[in-house]
């Protein structure tokens, strides 16, 4: 059996650039074991699997895969699987809105131009680093964290570590140790961390997303990576409601993912990213 196969680089205008999301877009009849031999299988940062909605208020259902696990929910594949289910007539945005069924309930898409798509985050909980926790992550970082501004893990259905380097000289400059990263994100129950440096000069703020437990060392561009960021400088008061900034992330990795980020003045966050085609095909089975 064929099903159809399209590969879409998200955050980018750009082939090859962004972060890559393979889209299954027949996956009726796949059971979790195979969604998850074919996410090993394709070995990008996740996977995912379009099915019919099971509720009325959504237009499809989407369950998404690292190569290790499932995610209730992650920002690039949801906006690129948005795409890819556009364009090959999968469904039809009604007044410019998509609404997502998936592991964290329903997410609202914005159709905002072509190839380009803004969601909206799922709700954040907060939970503070203990001492030792804190001087682990330090030490897999290999970095100094500042003493003013406590690591945060931050549950957007993807669970983030967060806590804020230096400048992003530094945050370009991190290698972490992953086995220990793996060990620490395992012990709390962690999708994986986020650092993160605002460019004083310009504002954009550089970020980096490393998921070693997940089967992804470090993440090109992550969507629930850069939300889980925008929650930590709101819940610290770094930024306020209605504030909107630029972020970019992959170059460390030899991409260039950009994203628009806002801080609506009912406390959600927005995420809005181009979106581009690099691969349509079919998988030949299961």
């Amino acid at each position: 059996m064929s099903r159809r196969l399209t590969t879409v680089d998200v955050f980018t205008e750009v082939p090859f650039q962004g972060n890559p999301v393979a889209v299954v877009l027949d996956a009726q009849g796949l059971s979790g074991a195979q969604m998850q031999q074919i996410a090993r299988w394709t070995n990008l940062s996740e996977t995912t699997f379009l099915l019919p909605a099971t509720t009325p208020e959504a237009d499809y259902q989407l369950r998404i895969f690292t190569p290790g696990s499932e995610l209730p929910f992650a920002g690039h594949p949801t906006l690129g699987s948005a795409h890819a289910a556009v364009q090959a007539g999968w469904v039809t945005p009604r007044q410019g809105r998509l609404v997502q069924e998936c592991g964290a309930g329903l997410i609202a898409i914005e159709q905002r131009a072509e190839g380009r798509y803004a969601l909206t985050m799922p709700p954040a909980q907060f939970e503070p680093l203990s001492e030792a926790d804190t001087r682990e992550l330090e030490a897999t970082l290999g970095v100094p964290l500042p003493s003013d501004l406590p690591a945060v893990l931050i549950d957007v259905g993807a669970r983030w570590i967060v806590t804020r380097l230096r400048d992003p000289e530094t945050v370009l400059a991190v290698q972490p140790e992953y086995a220990r990263s793996a060990a620490l994100e395992r012990q709390l129950r962690a999708t994986g961390v986020c650092i993160f440096a605002t460019d004083l000069a310009s504002g954009v703020v550089e970020v980096r997303s490393f998921a070693p437990s997940c089967g992804v060392n470090e993440d090109p561009v992550c969507g629930s990576g850069n939300g889980a960021v925008a929650y930590y400088q709101q819940h610290l008061g770094l930024l306020a409601p209605g504030s909107a900034y630029a972020a970019r992330q992959g170059r460390a990795v030899g991409r260039d993912g950009h994203l628009r980020l806002t801080l609506t003045e009912d406390g959600s966050v927005q995420l809005e990213g181009a979106c581009v085609t690099s691969l349509t095909g079919l998988l030949m089975g299961p």
